[in-house]
């Protein structure tokens, strides 16, 4: 029993004066009669000490959600605390892996709840409070920042089949954006806690585990309590915007959230929908959406919340019921396509059936010349692939543009654990257009060196950002070119083959 909620009983059933009994129980929902006042959301306390939420309020009873892993007994006394569902918010919570009601999953003899409280399930700001997005989000993955560009504040899909590699990109994205200054939350929906550690194992060795915070659930957890996981990754969201900070959220996933919301809500009797989802569901997940965005702040200008929802699919079928929704109300979708993966290219991300609604509108003038320069390319490469498939003889041209097409598609190609900075992307990029990359030079050591480069002298870091801040494609090609032997020496070339 727990010792503290019986205590938090006996408290509100002195303050409030009104209590309950239970008569019905169908875990994790609990029937109570005599709680003629209680609102939706209310926290209840049973004199077991278990701990509660009101669900659905009917005439002459309340539904209550139980968060324990263990079912009430018919006959217990509960009492209404006259608040909502709140979690403790606070920064002790970064470097932390905790369950939505703020208990540590890992033993630490450091974690100290925080003091200050936030509603779970709180209404999305209005429209006067939010401003324009302004920043581009980096996610070092250069298939996406090239072609699928991300803003802060953006609503962005990762949508795909199991093992398609969602969860490596989703992690290099939090990565690259915590060394950008920005703060991640991740939370695990109802995932295994091997799962669990191997995410919290990712950050440590990437060093970033101390602006993370892991708020999860597993499936040996009540139904509730992981259907609340990704309403309480966003209050925390919402404190550290309130703070100022820019935050990114990454919700694995959200159909899996589905899943349990349709459980509790036929337990529930809710007439059920299509697919049996219960009628609310769109509006569930659309007010968790709402609540990310680009905001005003009276101190920094603007800051953003960055929501990066995942729903996985069944043989790469975008039309299910929940993925269409989420598409709905998000600002596009990056699809990981597994066919493209069988194929090898890592990350297996379908370019043509990807979208960005607002991110192109962030880029710099050289980023959208390269992106149309791209885009146009690879849809001509795939026309020219599908008909030299055919066995015709190939002219020159025909030849010149599979070669070129490869040595892109072997340029997106990165592996898993490393992040490519911007200027790295474009430069890299356009040597392989203007052929610069020579026969003895594979992509993968071109684009290796040049971070190597970048990294260690902050002037080539200059430079590189000064090649890249032109207006068009065209111009970025000529600084390349007028640059080229200084480049090819970077990139590894001897000092002999660079003067001849």
């Amino acid at each position: 029993m727990d010792t503290t909620g019986q205590s938090l009983y006996q408290k509100f059933v002195q303050e409030i004066g009104e209590y309950g009994t239970v008569t019905q129980v169908n875990y994790p929902i609990a029937v109570a009669q005599g709680l003629p006042t209680a609102r939706p959301h209310e926290v209840v306390y049973f004199e077991n000490g278990a701990l509660g939420e009101v669900f659905n309020i009917h005439p002459d009873t309340v539904e209550i959600l139980l968060f324990s892993k263990d079912p009430v007994a018919t006959g217990t006394n509960v009492a209404r605390s006259g608040k909502l569902l709140s979690m403790p918010v606070g920064y002790e919570l970064l470097g932390k892996v905790i369950n939505p009601l703020c208990q540590t999953l890992i033993p630490d003899p450091t974690f100290t709840v925080p003091t200050k409280e936030r509603p779970v399930d709180t209404e999305p700001l209005t429209v006067d409070a939010r401003s324009r997005l302004k920043d581009s989000l980096k996610t070092g993955v250069a298939v996406v920042d090239m072609l699928i560009p991300l803003g802060r504040g953006q609503r962005e899909l990762v949508i795909g089949d199991r093992k398609s590699g969602k969860t490596a990109f989703l992690q290099a994205t939090m990565k690259n954006q915590v060394e950008s200054g920005a703060l991640a939350i991740y939370a695990a929906v109802g995932k295994k806690k091997g799962d669990i550690r191997q995410i919290q194992d990712y950050f440590i060795r990437a060093g970033i585990m101390d602006k993370v915070t892991i708020i999860a659930t597993s499936p040996s957890d009540s139904p509730s309590l992981i259907y609340e996981t990704p309403a309480a990754a966003m209050a925390l969201a919402e404190f550290f915007r309130d703070e100022g900070k820019d935050v990114i959220v990454v919700m694995d996933d959200l159909s899996t959230h589905a899943k349990f919301y349709r459980e509790l809500s036929l337990i529930a009797k809710n007439f059920p929908g299509r697919d049996s989802y219960p009628g609310d569901i769109f509006y569930s997940h659309a007010k968790l959406m709402e609540r990310a965005g680009c905001f005003t702040h009276p101190k920094v200008g603007s800051v953003t919340i960055t929501c990066l929802p995942v729903c996985e699919t069944v043989e790469g079928d975008l039309a299910g019921y929940i993925q269409t929704n989420i598409m709905g109300m998000t600002d596009g979708h990056i699809f990981f396509d597994s066919n493209v993966y069988k194929e090898g290219r890592r990350p297996a991300v379908n370019i043509p059936l990807s979208v960005t609604r607002v991110g192109k509108q962030i880029q710099t003038p050289a980023e959208r010349s390269v992106n149309r320069e791209l885009m146009s390319f690879l849809g001509l490469y795939e026309k020219t692939q599908a008909l030299s498939h055919f066995g015709a003889e190939l002219t020159d041209h025909v030849k010149v543009v599979l070669k070129n097409g490869e040595k892109i598609y072997k340029f997106f190609t990165q592996p898993q654990d490393m992040v490519v900075p911007p200027e790295v992307q474009m430069v890299t990029f356009a040597m392989i257009w203007n052929s610069l990359v020579e026969e003895n030079m594979t992509i993968e050591d071109v684009r290796k060196r040049l971070i190597e480069a970048v990294t260690a002298n902050p002037k080539i870091k200059e430079f590189f950002q000064g090649l890249c801040n032109v207006k068009t494609f065209n111009d970025l090609l000529d600084g390349i070119s007028k640059n080229k032997e200084y480049l090819q020496t970077l990139c590894g070339k001897t000092t002999q083959s660079a003067k001849s």
